[in-house]
């Protein structure tokens, strides 16, 4: 009996604590729902559209989600099917398959159909290796032999001083009989070896050996004018042999993956200062650093020339015989500047002439002058410049600004020390029609209105050879003109720079200067026929330089009327052979008449033959 009681008891408790534990559960569970039910609505409440977007943006993400798992998917499923459908591999070919060729010039010949011609060593037309179509060492190292023979006869009338003692009885006054024959012949070899792939890079290196040998004859009517002394004939023959170059260039490195690159090149080169030779145009010693940048949209040049004396008759280098000058040079050249089609440069001369005494072959005194007070003097010239050529459109444009500052320590006409400023422009326009061109230019050389106030405003150059408003087929151009011991204009110059030679002589800047007015009109009938017909309207700027020099009161300013004809003919539609005939006549106005006293007209034609193999 009391066992039972206590069972009953004990079940009585269980069911007790179960029903509690159950109520217990349920009301936390109630609390629980309550408790979320406020958190949302709270967070509803506060959120508001931000818990809209951001509902948003987790069913975006969801979405991506799914799409990505789709696309991978894909791809696995994709990769897959390739891999099953992949074909075995074949083996690798056996190496006797492949045959190396050492020689990809000799062994890899051109089809044989009618237009390939096969070469021999002494044919120009066709591959052969003395002109560099192969290789004349291993693989990279090529051969070119250039031969040129250069032939020039010229008849012409121009001033002539009679000297000290006359040729015949009618030359007493200042300036004689004018006539005079010139023949010149220029034989040239040039040896070019050099390394490298041309076809897409600068050369790695380049050894150029260029030797010249010159035979010139002239035929004056006039003594003491070849030659100082007065005994000696009328004629003379002279010859020489020079080296134009003697140079070796090499590869430093490569600045892009472009070939933009720096070279140096050291020895006797080629130099040309600018589009058109206005300042320094000569073959002479130094060495030049030089490249490109930016894909060749950039070229660049530093030189530094340390300059050998020339021979006098033919105006060729002298072998290693220096003369005292120095040149340095910095340009820079922009392709597509300002519109496409355009290129413009700018430079950086400086001429150090050191003072110097100097007679030429021929015995005449040169350095310095005979102008005024003939004392050795040092002159230092700074030239900045601007250049340009191009197109704009249809119109061809092709201009020079130069500013020339410094200082000669003693300038003959003025007879002292002077500080230089002087100024040079040159303008050329032409337009391009079929087979015609026409052309208008014009150039300006300032002039020094005050010769003894210690400036000089007349410009000059370094050693300049412009091809400018006709170039030789201009008289004025072409020919070098006498006056008392120097030259008014020098040959193959435009400046009246009163100097003693373009070549041998120094600067002058007390001069009177040049202001010049072109039209020409060139014209390719053929392309083996071409003609250039060219007139010059010229006067002086200044002449104040004139009058203090030839002591004479009064002097025009107008020179004369410049006018030639050219004509230029290549038998063989390519440069091997050039034939050019040209005449050329100078009529003098007031200003070449009060110096000269004389109204005839001065004349020149010439005859050129070019042959090159």
């Amino acid at each position: 009996m009391n066992v039972f009681k206590y069972c009953r008891l004990i079940g009585i408790i269980v069911l007790s604590s179960l029903g509690l534990l159950d109520a217990a559960m349920y009301e936390a569970l109630a609390q629980r729902r309550a408790a979320r039910d406020s958190i949302r609505v709270k967070k509803e409440n506060a959120m508001g559209s931000r818990t809209r977007m951001s509902a948003r943006r987790s069913a975006a993400r969801d979405s991506s989600q799914i799409k990505n798992e789709i696309m991978t998917g894909s791809r696995t499923r994709a990769a897959r099917r390739r891999a099953t459908a992949r074909p075995p591999q074949p083996p690798a070919p056996p190496v006797q398959d492949f045959v190396p060729i050492t020689d990809r010039w000799e062994k890899i010949k051109p089809p044989e159909y009618e237009l390939n011609v096969k070469g021999r060593w002494h044919d120009p037309f066709n591959q052969n290796k003395l002109k560099g179509d192969y290789p004349i060492i291993g693989q990279n190292t090529f051969l070119i032999l250039t031969a040129a023979t250069d032939n020039f006869l010229e008849s012409s009338w121009l001033p002539t001083p009679s000297g000290v003692s006359t040729a015949n009885a009618q030359s007493a006054n200042f300036f004689g009989n004018g006539r005079r024959f010139l023949a010149i012949e220029n034989l040239r070899f040039t040896i070019d070896l050099y390394q490298g792939n041309v076809a897409f890079k600068p050369r790695d290196w380049e050894l150029r050996v260029t030797p010249v040998f010159n035979l010139n004859y002239i035929d004056l009517n006039e003594n003491n004018t070849l030659r100082i002394s007065p005994r000696s004939r009328t004629d003379r023959t002279d010859r020489q042999l020079a080296f134009q170059e003697l140079s070796l260039e090499k590869h430093l490195f490569n600045v892009s993956d472009r070939f933009d690159f720096i070279s140096f090149k050291g020895g006797i080169q080629r130099m040309f200062s600018d589009f058109r030779g206005f300042i320094f145009s000569d073959f002479n010693l130094g060495g030049r650093l030089f490249g490109n940048l930016s894909s060749n949209h950039y070229q660049y040049n530093l030189a530094y020339f340390y300059m050998l004396e020339k021979d006098t008759n033919s105006e060729l280098n002298t072998v290693f015989d220096d003369r005292q000058q120095q040149v340095y040079l910095a340009n820079i050249y922009k392709q597509d500047f300002l519109t496409l089609g355009y290129t413009g440069q700018w430079s950086f001369h400086y001429n150090k002439d050191r003072a110097s005494v100097y007679y030429d072959t021929n015995g005449f005194p040169t350095r310095p002058a005979l102008l005024g007070a003939a004392i050795p003097h040092t002159v230092n010239a700074y030239y900045l410049g601007w250049t340009g050529d191009g197109h704009f459109g249809r119109l061809n444009l092709n201009h020079a600004l130069y500013q020339v500052f410094g200082n000669d320590t003693r300038n003959q006409l003025a007879g002292q020390r002077i500080r230089i400023n002087a100024q040079m422009a040159a303008l050329e326009l032409s337009l391009d029609k079929d087979w015609k061109r026409y052309r208008a230019s014009v150039f300006y050389a300032s002039g020094d209105a005050r010769p003894l106030d210690g400036v000089g405003r007349g410009f000059d150059t370094i050693v300049d050879q412009p091809f400018f408003a006709g170039g030789t087929f201009s008289f004025w151009n072409l020919q070098g003109i006498r006056l008392q011991g120097v030259n008014l204009v020098n040959r193959f110059s435009l400046v009246p720079n009163l100097r003693s030679s373009k070549t041998q002589g120094q600067p002058n800047f007390v001069n009177p200067g040049l202001l010049l007015f072109n039209l020409a009109w060139d014209a390719d009938w053929t392309p083996k026929l071409r003609t250039v017909l060219n007139a010059n309207y010229l006067r002086f700027v200044n002449t104040a330089p004139l009058q203090q020099f030839l002591n004479q009161s009064a002097i025009r300013n107008d020179i004369g009327l410049d006018y030639g004809l050219g004509i230029i003919y290549r038998p063989f539609l390519n440069n091997n052979a050039i034939f050019t005939i040209s005449a050329s006549a100078l009529t003098p106005f007031g200003g070449f008449s009060d110096i000269y006293q004389s109204p005839r007209t001065l004349y020149s034609v010439f005859t050129s033959f070019v042959f090159t193999y």
